[in-house]
This record gives structure tokens, sequence and C-alpha cells, in this order.
């Protein structure tokens, strides 16, 4: 162990604690990491889609995702240009939202007007010119694919809402891996291969952490950024008694195939689209690449798990097809492979699909819990809001009572940090699904 005393313990080296990190270190607090994994962001960071996209439901939630766009678009100078080496690229592509009931357009619209966010709105022809080979036909609600009205036909058609900006991460492990190396270069030290198995608060108010090699560590400052691990470290570390959000590991699959014919146009890769009618969502790959994953519609068990470390790590055959039979029914010239190819990770899921930013009720524990599934956009704001969480309740300020604000540094908008309590009431504006 580097060090057996630091300012801030942050548990977790995925994209999420590792911007926090590297904000903290930026700041001046010396910073000690923790990760059971070999490196940054190989947990559930190494499973995720990579989404930039902007139609939460909730003002803040969006704003969060506005401003996070531009430090992605800029994210060398995000960095600070620390960082030699590669760096993660964010590649845009435009994002479409099929036309659905549970995510009415009227209120998106509203909020996108309101924070400046750029729009379009197709109709189902336009929707077939935009997106060559695509299927404009309605099916809502999502249906089983072995089910015989999977198979009916479209009685009507859909449109869509379009946002040019949206697109993704080309790589999201080295997007982590940047925010480390970063975190690195202003004084953080990353423990990996490390897993913290004891927790105690001493009479002084300063946390202790007994690791797996026999050491320990003592910090002020504990940050639970541990994926879908962190149930776990609040429960080892007794906390979270008060929490009115609950959060659980959810396995996940996502899928690659080979973009349908016309999706791409030469070197231009074709926009993502947000598929709750069918209960899917795709997006392109360099490549010639397509991968579709799913938007958890109520037809399909979710597959929630107690632990982990016990989840299956490879596609299944079941997964495989739920996920690409309903793209192949939006585009009916995708091909389906005889083989399964792609991805399985388990995400941190919120029960509103909302992450925890915030304060605990014990002194000096944070977290940045819920946060897998649609957080990885949000990563760059991540960081400098649990900063700013931590700076200020650490002085004394009482963030339950009176919740703090950050406003952001591209786009000016305030964002209020209550939206991401432990303590908040239930979003009722949810889709219920990973669209949050």
């Amino acid at each position: 162990m580097p060090t057996d005393k630091t300012d801030a313990v942050v548990v977790g080296a995925g994209v999420i604690g590792s911007s926090i990190a590297y904000e903290l270190a930026a700041q001046g607090y010396e910073v000690l990491v923790i990760d059971k994994s070999g490196g940054p962001g190989y947990g559930s960071t190494s499973a995720s889609s990579a989404v930039i996209r902007f139609n939460y439901s909730t003002f803040d939630g969006m704003a969060a995702a506005w401003e996070s766009l531009h430090c992605w678009q800029n994210w060398n100078e995000h960095l600070n240009a620390t960082v030699d080496g590669a760096l993660a690229k964010f590649r845009q592509c435009g994002m479409a939202l099929l036309d659905v009931d549970v995510a009415p357009h009227a209120r998106t619209i509203g909020l996108f007007e309101k924070i400046g966010i750029d729009y379009q709105l197709w109709d189902a022809t336009t929707l077939v010119e935009k997106i060559p080979g695509i299927d404009a036909g309605k099916y809502y609600p999502p249906k089983p694919v072995d089910s015989e009205s999977f198979f009916a036909d479209a009685e009507t058609t859909l449109g869509a809402l379009y946002t040019p900006q949206a697109g993704f991460v080309d790589d999201p492990q080295l997007a982590a891996a940047n925010l480390a190396a970063a975190a690195r270069s202003h004084g953080a030290v990353f423990a990996y291969n490390t897993r913290v198995v004891a927790v105690e608060q001493l009479p002084d108010g300063i946390w202790q952490l007994g690791l797996d090699d026999g050491e320990s560590v003592k910090s002020k400052i504990v940050v639970n950024a541990a994926g879908p691990w962190s149930g776990a470290f609040n429960k080892l570390s007794n906390v979270g008694a008060d929490f009115k959000v609950s959060v659980r590991p959810l396995r996940q699959e996502v899928h690659h195939v080979t973009a349908p014919t016309g999706y791409n146009d030469d070197e231009i890769l074709g926009p993502m689209i947000a598929d709750l009618d069918l209960g899917t969502y795709m997006r392109a790959e360099p490549g010639n690449g397509f991968l579709v994953g799913g938007t958890e519609p109520d037809c399909d068990p979710l597959e929630w798990i107690d632990d982990p470390d016990t989840a299956n790590p490879n596609r299944t055959v079941a997964r495989f097809e739920a996920q690409v039979f309903r793209a192949a029914r939006r585009f009916p010239t995708l091909e389906v492979p005889s083989q399964p190819k792609g991805i399985a990770g388990v995400y941190d899921a919120a029960s509103d699909w909302t992450p925890i930013y915030d304060k605990t009720d014990r002194q000096g524990f944070y977290v940045a819990m819920g946060t897998s599934g649609n957080q990885f956009k949000n990563a760059p704001i991540a960081g400098r809001l649990m900063s700013r969480i931590i700076d200020q309740v650490e002085a004394g300020h009482d963030h339950d009572a009176d919740p703090l604000t950050y406003v952001g540094m591209h786009t000016g908008l305030e964002i209020d940090l209550g939206a991401f309590s432990r303590l908040r009431a239930p979003n009722a504006e949810s889709t219920g699904t990973v669209m949050g």
C-alpha cells in the first residue's frame, strides 16, 4: 500500500471514480483510489455503450448531460492537457428517439428549449428518408420475440425526435484511463488488484479501511464509487439506512452485428436509435458495425443479482435473440448471425434510473451510486458535482436541508444537486427504463 493515511479514498476506478479522483486531486486533496480490478475502467465501464444523449426526464439530468457533452467535445481541454498518449474520442452521429407514449416528446422538447438543445421533429416519411432501411411501423408495447404477437403487422407509423449533437465515445475504458492518468498527474495514487474487506469509523471521525493484503489506510473522506459493488460496500461500511432510493446490480448484455444495408453512408456513421417502441437501442460502430442493447421492456425479465462477482460473464443466446431480433424488426435488412457476438456486464441500477451523487448520514462518507447504464455520459461532470458536495459539506454545509447547486463551466446552467439526493422522492416522470 503506497500510503497508510490520505485525505480522501475513492473506492472504484471506473469512469465515475476516476473522474472524482481527478477533480479532488486537482483541488489539492491527497487521493487514494482502490479498485479490485487490474486497471481503470475494467468493470462495468468497459461494458458501456458510451452513448452521449440528452433526453432525460428531468431538467437537472438533462442539464448535466448537456454540460458533459461540452467536456467530451473538448476532452483534452477537460483533462487540462495532462495526459500523454491516446485519448478517447467523441463521435457525433445524432440520435433519433422514436415516438412512444411512455416518453412523450412535449415534455422533452420543453426541456430542450429551456436548456438550448437543438432538435428536429421527424414524421414517418422523414424518418425513412433520414435513416435508410428503417421500418417506421409502430409496434408498442414491446413483445416477447418468441410470441406470435411479435410478428403482427404494424397498424400505423411513427416518427422521431432527433438531436443532431448526440453521439458516443469510441472507447469507454480508455476514457476512464484518461481520467485516471489526469488524476495521477495531480498526485492521486491508484491501488489496483486490491479489495476493501473491513471498514470502521474511529471515535475521531476518521475512516479506517482494512485491505485484503492485511494493510489498512485511514482517511477523513471515503467516496463509494464501486459501481455494481456499491451496495455491498455501503453494507460493509454500515451506510445507507436512510436511503429512499434503492440500488441493485443488474446484469445486461450488448450485442454486435454488421450494420444494416444503407445505414452508414461512406465514412458517415448512421444515427443512434432509441427504440422504446420495440424495447431496444442501436448505435453504429466504426468499421460498419452495429451495437444493439435493450431498454428493459416489461415483457423481458430483468436479471437482478446479489453478487456481481457471480454474474455470468458470457453473452447468452436468449438475450441475443431478444435484442437482435427486435433490431431486425426495425431494420428488415439486418443480418442476424448464427452465433452471438457481444459483451455482458453488470450495471449499478437505481430504482428510478437516476444516480445518487450525495453525502450520507455518516460523517465523511459520500456516494456516487446508481450510475451504471446511463451515467457514462455524465462522468466528466459527475466528478465536479461530487467534489463540490464534498468541499461544501466538509466545510460545514448541510446539503440535506439546503441542497447545493452547481453552475456548468461551459453552459452556465444551474444544476440542483438535490435532484441526485439519496433522500429524493422517486422521479415520477421516469420512463422506468435505462433512458431515465
